[in-house]
């Protein structure tokens, strides 16, 4: 304590130092381990498989996650290693109604056997057959509180879609945020075939097909058994099937021709390195500033040394030092990480808490105090308790002017690893802007959907007409599924000259007419669906340039594509545009007329000459005249299609964030190496002051050694970064190129850095008076 005390600016400098670093990497660890623990907490998560397809697509083998709906009844009786199935459908938004209240909740249809396969919790209920009923709904403990308050809801009536009474036939607790699914509530799948929205066809591949194995089944007899399972069902078929570990998904779901290559674990190795990295810096930090301290410290040594103590006491005493120093670091990373944790959850989109009322939180922080306490303290503890008494006091057990030491490694080291993440910050906000800045084809301004319910197609004309007639809209277009997003893609469209091996995968897109005008897209030839002044236009068709070319047209207006039975004319060609991931080359894409399809949303262009607000309110009070029952909901495209760059952005920002402090913690090492240089040559500097020498020679005499240390560590991070940026960039097939300027501007970013730190150090000791250094006590 006196130690500390005697040195209060050194002392502050070092706890800040590492606590600033034990806070970055506990974060980053809460986020590793969110991520680790995704789908692996269900006791048999070592038995739960999903069922994929694999198939050979033109001149790619392709794995998918969804199997057809017809799948799901018939591989428990087909393969007795299975114990349970379900079938998982895709999350929908139905209207719950209840009494007055109405609510747009999100949930799912899934068999009976999911209850029990995922061990859902129950708060009330019998989860044995809380899903035997075609007409039970389970409810989870939050939708329950909307729904009901205070009151008991087991057993109560809730009417979905405006129309079908459902009895609440359990309680569940709400998902953990670690989980794949996402719902607030659980139907059998019965109410899908009550909906009409089953089917018996083996090629439509629309849902996902879940198994738990047998215990001690042999996985690799039963992938051999499974692989043509849908083959032997559906005539002329190709497409093979295989199980993958439903834990695995989240992190390992990259499949490239036909194999496993990675996914988002790559992402959460790269910041699990970073939190490392950081800890790491923040002991080097450490480190340094104990050691700049030496003389004083080696004295005491030699003290202890010569009335006898051992080099063991020492090493203890400097590691319990540590240990200490750690602990009070170790308290005010707590207080940095519960002060930061809610804007780095929402920076990640993730539910990340600290477990204060778990034993195992506890041991955890306390074995990562210790461990970071003896990390930080072992170098300092070996280099003090090595020195001899006779050389610490005659004052000869320095080496000031030695060409390499173990200090400027580490500062080199430090500084390195700082380099790396700015240029890597800065590659990866280049490929964002990058994406951002590409033509997505179509016009976002003024655009918003409605997804359809209730009353909404039956009324449609009237709705729209309204809207135009008072000025709130100037036009629409009644689609599958919003423009940003893809819902449908096939390999089974035909056309005139198709290869009979042709697999090409091509997107599928509903519209009712006035797509182009609506969207502001960008016509080539042709024109837009327009069933006011073409009424064949039910059976019209548009696509866009890469469907040209993946069909091979020289002439596409006219030609006829379609399926059996179905077919289409092509009426217009558009130019590309982006539905999907703006990383990725853009598709083959089809926008079917209306015969014979379906709807899902209604997109609209807002009036320009009236404010947004004013059009939304006439919007919300004519869809609440012909649509009462139902809330009014939009979402505006630009808002979005910005959400598809979510990912890169949140990763941008970290990586930038970290790269900030990881350089503060590095220019406290490095004002620590600083104050050991000035203080162990203060007789020279002293020595070249009497005989002459300018405040500006002395702060470059003491300033070019960093500037040197951090030129060596620009050479060292430069290739290494370039090296893994490159490959990450791969990870993109729409991407941008790395340019030498940002080498540079991070290398001169970071000299610049250093000198700005090491300039104070440099003055004050050339400003000090020679007098104190040279005098000889």
């Amino acid at each position: 304590m006196r130690n500390l005390l005697r040195s209060k600016g050194f002392s502050f400098i070092n706890i800040l130092g590492l606590s600033i670093g034990m806070a970055c990497a506990l974060l980053i660890l809460l986020w590793v381990e969110n991520e680790w623990s995704w789908d692996r907490t269900y006791p048999n998560a070592d038995r739960l498989y999903t069922v994929w397809n694999k198939d050979k697509w033109t001149n790619d083998t392709v794995c998918w996650p969804t199997t057809p709906k017809v799948m799901g009844p018939v591989l428990k009786p087909s393969f007795p290693e299975i114990d349970k199935a379900t079938r998982v459908n895709w999350t929908q938004t139905l209207l719950f109604s209840v009494g007055e209240k109405r609510l747009n909740v999100k949930g799912t249809m899934v068999d009976p056997d999911f209850l029990s396969m995922f061990s859902v919790p129950f708060v009330e209920g019998n989860p044995a057959t809380a899903l035997n009923d075609p007409t039970s709904l389970v409810i989870t403990q939050t939708l329950a509180r909307k729904l009901f308050g205070d009151e008991d809801a087991l057993g109560r009536t809730v009417k979905l879609d405006n129309k079908d009474l459902f009895n609440v036939s359990g309680v569940i607790r709400d998902l953990p945020n670690n989980t794949s699914f996402d719902y607030e509530f659980l139907t059998p799948w019965s109410y899908i075939v009550k909906r009409g929205e089953d089917d018996s066809s083996w090629g439509n591949n629309s849902t996902r097909n879940i198994v738990l194995l047998k215990p001690h089944t042999d996985l690799e007899a039963l992938q051999k058994k499974i692989k043509n399972f849908t083959i032997q069902h559906e005539q002329d078929g190709t497409t093979k099937v295989f199980l993958y570990p439903f834990s695995r998904t989240h992190l390992f779901g990259d499949f490239e021709n036909g194999k496993q290559a990675g996914g988002r674990i790559e992402m959460v190795r790269a910041f699990l390195l970073i939190a490392i990295f950081i800890l790491v810096i923040a002991c080097i930090n450490f480190m340094n500033l104990s050691t700049a301290r030496s003389e004083r410290r080696a004295k005491e040594v030699g003290i202890r040394k010569t009335v006898g103590a051992l080099k063991q006491s020492l090493i203890i005493q400097f590691l319990m030092e540590s240990v200490m120093l750690a602990l009070i670091s170790g308290i005010l990373a707590m207080v940095m990480v519960s002060v930061s944790l809610k804007p780095f959850n929402e920076l990640t989109q993730k539910h990340l808490a600290l477990e204060w009322s778990q034993p195992v939180f506890w041991l955890s922080i306390l074995g990562f105090i210790g461990f970071t306490g003896l990390l930080a303290g072992s170098y300092p503890a070996f280099f003090l308790s090595a020195f001899r008494p006779v050389q610490v006091l005659k004052g000869t057990f320095r080496k000031v002017n030695a060409l390499v030491t173990p200090r400027k490694v580490l500062v080199v080291f430090q500084f390195s690893i700082a380099i790396l993440l700015i240029i890597a910050t800065l590659i990866v906000l280049k490929q964002l802007r990058y994406a951002q800045s590409r033509e997505n084809g179509y016009d976002k301004n003024n655009l918003v959907y409605v997804m359809m319910q209730g009353d909404m197609q039956k009324n449609y004309h009237v709705i729209v007409n309204e809207l135009r007639d008072k000025g709130a809209v100037t036009t629409w277009s009644m689609c599958s599924s919003p423009i940003s997003q893809s819902w449908s893609n096939t390999w089974g469209i035909n056309w005139d000259g198709k290869p009979a091996d042709d697999k090409t995968i091509i997107n599928s897109f509903t519209t009712d007419g006035n797509l182009v005008k609506t969207m502001g897209m960008q016509i080539i030839e042709g024109r837009d669906i327009d069933l006011v002044n073409y009424p064949a236009d039910s059976n019209a068709v548009i696509i866009n340039e890469s469907c040209v070319k993946a069909m091979r047209f020289k002439h596409p207006l006219g030609q006829v594509i379609g399926y059996p039975g179905y077919p289409y004319k092509v009426v217009g060609v558009v130019r590309d545009f982006i539905i999907e991931s703006p990383y990725e080359p853009i598709r083959p894409m089809v926008m079917w007329g209306p015969k014979g399809n379906y709807f899902n949303a209604i997109h609209f262009k807002l009036n320009p000459a009236r404010s947004t607000a004013g059009n939304l309110k006439i919007m919300e009070q004519v869809f609440k005249k012909y649509n009462p029952e139902y809330p009014f909901e939009y979402n505006f495209v630009d808002q979005e299609y910005a959400r598809k760059f979510s990912d890169e952005q949140a990763t941008a920002t970290l990586a930038g964030l970290f790269a900030a402090l990881t350089i503060f913690i590095s220019c406290l090492g490095l004002f620590g190496l600083a104050a050991y240089m000035a203080e162990a040559r203060v007789k020279e500097i002293g020595v070249r002051k009497v005989l002459g020498a300018s405040i500006a020679n002395l702060t470059t005499l003491l300033s070019k050694e960093f500037v040197m240390l951090v030129l060596i560590s620009i050479v060292v991070a430069t290739p290494i970064a370039w090296y893994f940026m490159d490959k990450w960039l791969m990870n993109y097939k729409y991407r941008t190129h790395i340019d030498p300027w940002v080498f540079v501007l991070a290398g001169v970013g970071a000299i610049f850095i250093s000198l700005a730190t090491v300039s104070y150090q440099a003055i004050r000791a050339a400003m000090a008076s020679p007098i104190r250094s040279l005098r000889s006590e």
